[in-house]
């Protein structure tokens, strides 16, 4: 690897990808870029757009994506249906696609959430804990159990894949009752999450309810999971975490919001990508 290049990385959301280039091993992060994102349009043409901020960078040693899931993160193919975003890539080969169109050898995916949470553990509010957990919350939920900075996927003390949105609670997933689109669905009419929160700070109680009721549904999916993995802390990301001053009441462990929402995911991902 040429550490003069640094580690290319693009952070992908459902509305916006984010450009950046990673120092490997001090983990700074320069000419952070975030343009716009199309996910609802055609393969190729997402393709395309990820392409066009990828040419950005310098790309000697490849490029590192941070995806959200379902996605075969080995083999670079996509799962999404029914998610709000990206449908069309459905069973298609994004790894194979920018590797032709950007002429590269490298190229890596990691999982959005786990990206954020080393992002935490490295540089941020889980810096160096033993064993902790990250929960990214916006069109769905994401988490990663971390031991020693490392991923943990298997095993009984974490839920199936390191994924708690494999889970159901209360006879329903647990994304139907904490995602932007249950906490809208629950409450009714609203632009988004960011809106209610702003009516729940304004005194709208239906509002604060709403996302306490959101909320605590969370804390009590993810409770025996952090007993069994003896997880010390919690952070949390993702769009809807900006509500969290609102909603910690109902946390009964120890949990943070990030402080970095621009960065963490950039820096884990590039960590992933070279470990």
């Amino acid at each position: 690897m040429s550490n003069d290049a640094g580690v290319a990385v693009l952070e992908v959301g459902g509305s916006h990808v984010a450009a950046a280039v990673v120092a490997a091993g001090s983990w700074e992060v320069a000419s952070l870029q975030r343009t716009p994102l199309d996910s609802q349009t055609t393969a190729d043409r997402i393709v395309a757009q990820l392409a066009e901020a990828a040419a950005q960078l310098p790309l000697a040693n490849g490029l590192a994506l941070a995806m959200p899931g379902p996605f075969d993160y080995a083999a670079g193919v996509a799962w999404y249906r029914g998610v709000d975003k990206f449908d069309s890539l459905y069973g298609f080969d994004l790894g194979q696609s920018l590797r032709s169109l950007l002429d590269l050898d490298r190229v890596v995916f990691v999982n959005d959430a786990e990206a954020f949470s080393v992002g935490e553990w490295t540089t941020g509010t889980l810096q160096g804990l033993e064993r902790c957990c990250g929960v990214t919350i916006g069109t769905g939920i994401g988490t990663a159990f971390l031991a020693d900075g490392r991923v943990v996927r298997t095993g009984d003390s974490v839920p199936p894949g390191g994924e708690l949105y494999r889970t159901s609670i209360h006879g329903k997933p647990l994304e139907d009752w904490i995602s932007s689109r249950a906490i809208l669905r629950t409450y009714g009419e609203a632009p988004g999450v960011k809106e209610i929160a702003d009516a729940a700070r304004a005194g709208d109680e239906r509002a604060h309810q709403v996302l306490q009721d959101a909320f605590a549904v969370l804390a009590e999916a993810l409770t025996p999971w952090l007993d069994r993995f003896a997880a010390t802390r919690v952070v949390l990301g993702g769009s809807i975490s900006g509500a969290f001053d609102l909603v910690k009441e109902v946390f009964t462990f120890d949990v943070a919001v990030t402080e970095d929402t621009e960065h963490s995911a950039i820096i884990g991902t590039a960590v992933r990508s070279v470990s």
